[in-house]
């Protein structure tokens, strides 16, 4: 019956994205009607403005220059030992440090372009030191002044950022495809069934993510509620994410419930993810009619469920993460969602986002946010907790995925 089931649901998925992407064809063709030639001046102007304006707000300006540059200092010089180097005298540590970062940025460039990166900076270097000379000296400029180095020199880098820049467009056309199929793989709407309601919602760090959620319907009255997480952020943690549901999905299908599940999963896991990598997962097995909720909880995040407004209880690892050791064992435990209850399910994004103080969220934020929002909506309270997350992070650049999950059922 599952496997049924979940291949009109798949189909349907794919559709709605095959549809998605005609319509995002349709668009940019109807956007690039031919402009009439007594307008064309008017267009080349409109599009010019619309190219360095639109979408700038200040908040963008604001994070140019001071995230994105330190973002972008801290990339290059990770791993670099700085500290070191301090009791250096100034006029040895400064050419140390400079030393050091060249060979940081050069390692991350391909060979031919690592020796065209070098080319240039000894160009640049033999062109400023006869421009120096040049300008002790007071003399006019001429064909020994060090222009010609510099501007070949700049020449040589350009060409090579128009080069990464060429990978890197490439490379986000590749991620914004991987972003829309990994949307494809998790529900896209709420669920409803016999008063219950469960609302998602997953925000990747960057374009793609190592977060997973799922409702899999598994019988008439009763509902397979997931939410995992993947070791790392980006594609390879996106990759990873995408063989957890598969094989979560192919092992329900073949009739494997609760701690069978889990053992099946984890055996599957230890043997084809890398030894560095780790799965953390939440699975749970809900009747829709009754609330009865039998779970299992492998090294995830404890779920907060939310009675009365004000007293909450948590859904503690009953296991270790996936993916370490073959011969974990798995518990079941059972426990019981009311009327009015609010299950709250989250990954670490949440509770491990920092500010620009290395402040972190933390759960007792989380746990007050939740008690002083009690009333309001799943859909309003994932958005309201969402921004309050980003709100107490400012500045700094969100490091983790986010994916939230509520389940809450109707009174009687």
């Amino acid at each position: 019956m599952a496997l049924k089931e979940d291949i009109p649901s798949l189909r349907q998925r794919l559709a709605d994205f095959a549809n998605r992407f005609d319509e995002t064809l349709r668009e940019g063709a109807a956007r690039r009607t031919p402009p009439k030639p007594g307008n064309l001046l008017d267009s080349i102007i409109s599009n010019l403005r619309d190219l360095f304006t639109q979408g700038v707000t200040r908040e963008g300006l604001r994070d140019l220059v001071r995230r994105d540059a330190r973002e972008t200092f801290r990339f290059y010089t990770r791993g670099i030992d700085f500290e070191s180097l301090r009791p250096l005298p100034w006029y040895r540590r400064y050419p140390a440090m400079a030393w050091k970062f060249f060979v940081a940025l050069a390692y991350r460039l391909s060979p031919p372009r690592r020796i065209a990166f070098a080319v240039a900076i000894f160009l640049s270097l033999i062109g400023w030191t006869q421009l120096i000379i040049y300008a002790a000296r007071w003399g006019p400029p001429s064909e020994d002044s060090g222009a010609f180095w510099l501007l070949l020199s700049f020449a040589i880098i350009f060409l090579l950022l128009l080069i990464e820049l060429r990978d890197k467009l490439d490379l986000k056309g590749d991620l914004e495809i991987a972003r829309e199929i990994q949307f494809g793989l998790v529900p896209s709407g709420p669920f409803h069934k016999n008063g219950t309601s469960i609302h998602c919602y997953m925000r990747p760090a960057n374009t793609v993510g190592g977060d997973y959620y799922d409702v899999i319907q598994l019988a008439e009255n009763t509902v397979g509620i997931v939410i995992g997480d993947v070791a790392g952020k980006g594609m390879p943690a996106a990759l990873m994410m995408a063989l957890l549901q598969g094989s979560l999905r192919t092992l329900i299908t073949a009739g494997h419930r609760g701690s069978e599940l889990m053992t099946k999963l984890n055996e599957y896991l230890y043997a084809n993810i890398p030894e560095n990598k780790l799965v953390t997962l939440f699975y749970g097995e809900l009747e829709t009619a009754t609330g009865e909720l039998s779970y299992v909880n492998a090294g995830h995040n404890a779920p907060v469920l939310v009675r009365g407004g004000t007293n909450l209880d948590r859904l503690a690892a009953t296991s270790i993460v996936l993916g370490i050791d073959r011969n974990t064992a798995f518990e079941v435990k059972t426990t019981e969602i009311r009327p009015e209850d609010r299950l709250l399910l989250f990954t670490d994004g949440i509770t491990e986002a920092f500010n620009l103080k290395e402040e972190e969220y933390g759960e007792p934020r989380l746990t007050a946010f939740l008690q002083k929002n009690a009333g309001m909506p799943s859909p309003e309270l994932i958005k309201a907790l969402v921004s309050d997350v980003l709100k107490f992070c400012g500045a700094a650049r969100v490091s983790d995925d986010m994916t939230l999950m509520t389940v809450t059922r109707a009174t009687n």
